[in-house]
């Protein structure tokens, strides 16, 4: 009678590892492959039905069944081989480096693989695969604002606090403008690429028929939008947008806005001495992107402005205002992830990242 190999076991710690790695969507497809083999095994199933259920033999299920009994989820990798000598090795690495802290030939203002490759005479090929393994990406950039205001860190704790900890039975608004929205009427639709892809298109030829300005106002609480659209951005359209938003709720409503420095926002102390219960906050300079509306206008151009086509100003205010009014019903908090960004990170040669 043939032997019954034993039900797998592996501690807890294990098993989920495994299991993620089955689930993986990223992995490699053969480290995925293994971790179901593990996973079936794991819950009871024998070697010869794996095999059966994942379509391969069972000397394999064995093999790795085995492997996993032996150095757990890390016996799932392949083990290091010695290969093929390498034909471009550390010194190669060095010199692609060297290449970068030089200036680009006459003529241009940064290096590509092809262009360190002719100096190096080498395969552009070769060139990529450093650039991939030492992370480099010549073409993709990275730009942030960096606030030079010396009252950053104060101004910073006013506007966060209000979105931690906003005051109670106080509403608490995210106000600015997107100016000059341009309402541009060009042909669109969709392209068969000669790849066989389907893209949109757009031709390159436009007419403008002029330009308008969006205020909009972001309820922290709820994510609801009030806008406003006008053809003009001037203070007395900003006070005009900051009226209709207090009419909107109960006399004696105790409202914090949060603004940037545009110059606008600025100097209105007449119409705060009308209006006692709102309170303006500003951010430090060059620091706007601590106002959450940013990010709605984002949102908004993406799937209202870029590649549209607007007959006149009319149709542009129209599609805004349908928006908005669209978004309301499905709007929901921000959870707001920022990248933390230094302007000790930005060094001025390969060398010094790698120090």
């Amino acid at each position: 009678m043939p032997k019954k190999a034993p039900v797998l076991e592996c501690s807890q710690e294990e098993r989920i590892k495994v299991e993620e790695l089955s689930r993986s969507r990223t992995e490699e497809a053969r480290l995925v492959e293994r971790a179901k083999i593990i996973v079936l095994l794991l819950s009871g199933m024998s070697v010869k039905d794996t095999a059966i259920r994942l379509g391969i033999r069972a000397n394999t299920v064995i093999d790795w069944r085995r492997r996993f009994q032996t150095a757990g989820v890390a016996g799932l990798s392949d083990r290091k081989r010695s290969g093929k000598p390498p034909k471009y090795g550390k010194q190669f690495r060095d010199r692609v480096l060297q290449v970068l802290e030089q200036k680009p030939p006459k003529g241009f203002t940064r290096w590509d693989a092809p262009m360190i490759a002719e100096q190096l005479h080498s395969s552009t090929a070769a060139v990529w695969r450093v650039l991939r393994k030492e992370g480099i990406c010549l073409q993709r950039r990275r730009s942030w604002c960096v606030s030079t205001d010396p009252g950053f860190a104060p101004k910073a704790a006013d506007i966060i606090g209000l979105y931690l900890n906003p005051p109670s039975n106080a509403l608490v608004l995210s106000i600015d403008e997107k100016p000059s929205i341009q309402e541009l009427e060009r042909k669109t639709g969709y392209v068969l690429t000669s790849n066989g892809k389907i893209v949109r298109g757009l031709k390159s030829a436009y007419k403008r028929h002029g330009t308008l300005n969006l205020f909009a106002a972001l309820n922290i609480a709820t994510s609801a939008i009030h806008a406003k659209t006008t053809e003009r951005r001037r203070r007395i359209e900003f006070l005009e947008f900051m009226d209709d938003i207090v009419a909107e709720y109960p006399a004696g409503q105790e409202i914090h806005v949060m603004l940037d420095n545009h110059c606008i926002h600025k100097k209105n102390a007449p119409w705060l001495e009308k209006h006692p219960t709102v309170h303006f906050h500003f951010t430090p300079t060059s620091a706007s992107w601590l106002n959450q509306v940013e990010i709605w206008f984002g949102i908004m151009t993406r799937k209202v402005l870029r590649g549209s086509s607007f007959a006149d100003r009319e149709e542009l205010r129209q599609a805004i205002e349908a928006f908005v009014e669209g978004y309301g019903p499905n709007a929901q908090p921000f959870v707001w992830r920022k990248r933390e960004a230094k302007g000790s990170k930005l060094k001025n040669t390969i060398v010094n990242l790698y120090k």
